[in-house]
C-alpha cells in the first residue's frame, strides 16, 4: 500500500493525462498524433485501474486497448491512401455545436451523479490474488451480455481499420506510374558519357 498523499498526487497526475489528452484527441489537426494521445490516455486509464488495485484490469487495459486497438488505429492512419484532399464539410458549425452540446450534457450529468451518489470512503478492502478470480465468475455470470458487447465493439474496430487501410488505386494512378516507369527505363538508356567528337 502507497502513503495517502502519493495516491492522491498520482490520482491527480493521471487524471490530468486523462482530461489533456482526451481534448487532444479531439482537438488536434494531425490524426497521427491524435492517435498517440490515445494511447496515453489508455495508459494513464491503466495507471488509475493500479490505484484501485486491479492489476489484472489494468494488465487487460494496456493488452487490449493500448496494445490491439490503438496499434490497429495506427497501422490503418499509416496505410490510408492520403493523396485525395480534404474537401469543406457543410453544416460543419453546426455539427461541432451539436457534439458539443451532447458531450457538455454528459459532462453535467455525470458531475451530478459524482455529487449526489454517497460514495462509502476509504471502499471495501483489496481482495488481492483473489482479484482475478472474482472477475473471471463476474464476467461469465452476471457481466456476459456486457462481455459479449465489448468483443463486438472490439470486432467493429478492427473491420474500420480493415476498410480504412484498403487502397483503392484509380486507373489514371496506374497510368501515371507506367508511364514514369517507362521513362525511367528511357532515361537509364541515355549513355552517362557523351560521344566525344572525333578529330
Amino acid at each position: 500500500m502507497i502513503a495517502t498523499s502519493t495516491e492522491l498526487i498520482c490520482f491527480l497526475i493521471l487524471s490530468s493525462v486523462i482530461i489533456f489528452g482526451s481534448l487532444a484527441v479531439v482537438l488536434l489537426g494531425n490524426i497521427v498524433y491524435s492517435a498517440f494521445m490515445l494511447g496515453g490516455v489508455f495508459m494513464a486509464v491503466a495507471g488509475l485501474y493500479l490505484l484501485l488495485n486491479a492489476s489484472f484490469v489494468a494488465a487487460a487495459q494496456v493488452l487490449v486497448y493500448v496494445g490491439a486497438v490503438n496499434v490497429l488505429i495506427l497501422f490503418a492512419i499509416m496505410l490510408v491512401n492520403n493523396r485525395k484532399k480534404l474537401e469543406p464539410i457543410e453544416g460543419l458549425q453546426i455539427r461541432k455545436l451539436l457534439s458539443g452540446g451532447i458531450c457538455a450534457g454528459l459532462l453535467i450529468l455525470l458531475i451530478r451523479v459524482d455529487l449526489t451518489t454517497p460514495w462509502p470512503l476509504p471502499g471495501p478492502a483489496a481482495i488481492g490474488e483473489k482479484a482475478t478470480e472474482r472477475i473471471g465468475e463476474h464476467l461469465f455470470t452476471d457481466y456476459l451480455l456486457p462481455f459479449e458487447l465489448a468483443s463486438v465493439l472490439l470486432l467493429m474496430a478492427m473491420i474500420g481499420a480493415i476498410v480504412l487501410a484498403r487502397r483503392d488505386v484509380p486507373v489514371s494512378d496506374i497510368k501515371e506510374e507506367e508511364l514514369s516507369s517507362q521513362n525511367l527505363i528511357k532515361e537509364q538508356k541515355i549513355p552517362l558519357l557523351a560521344d566525344k567528337p572525333s578529330p
